[in-house]
């Protein structure tokens, strides 16, 4: 199965929130096992974490986590994620090495996103976005050069909000 969302391509954090958009009403892609087969694979996960049904309890658990704190800057939930697992650093022959472990494998692509999102306030917060048109729920990482990006695409929703701009100012 391809992957049906219509964004793809943000920060593997963004990306899991990205697994419920709008179209024809709200859609999931991780309402079964199936969805979350096709998340794993489009995040470049599949064979680092098994595609069943506590891999899917984990993975939804970080994704309202990951939302609470982007949507309400609450963090309690993240932390708890984050609990699952940490950061084994090591010096390799090619050089610095950080190697995610955590406690069960089914926490491994949620602890990645929680951590991925770690990474992403620390670097610039306020480019953690979500779609500026009204009936998108989508989340971007603006990396425009003067930080003004308002949609998660301009082919979609930014044309959509420039035409509906455009037809009141004609009626």
């Amino acid at each position: 199965m391809l992957d049906p969302r219509p964004h793809l391509g943000e920060p593997l954090a963004l990306d899991l929130l990205n697994t419920r958009w709008m179209e024809d009403g709200p859609q999931d892609l991780l309402t079964d096992v199936d969805g979350l087969r096709v998340w794993l694979s489009s995040a470049g996960l599949a064979d680092k974490a098994p595609a069943d049904e506590r891999t899917l309890a984990a993975l939804l658990a970080a994704r309202s986590a990951i939302y609470d704190v982007v949507r309400h800057g609450t963090h309690a939930a993240l932390n708890d994620v984050l609990e699952h697992g940490r950061i084994k650093r090591r010096l390799t022959d090619d050089g610095p090495d950080d190697l995610p472990e955590v406690t069960d494998p089914a926490w491994l692509p949620g602890w990645l996103a929680a951590e991925n999102l770690l990474h992403l306030i620390a670097k610039a917060p306020d480019r953690i976005r979500q779609c500026a048109h009204p009936e998108c729920v989508l989340f971007f990482y603006d990396t425009s050069k003067n930080g003004t990006r308002r949609w998660h695409s301009m082919a979609t929703c930014g044309n959509r909000t420039k035409a509906a701009r455009h037809y009141a100012k004609k009626t």
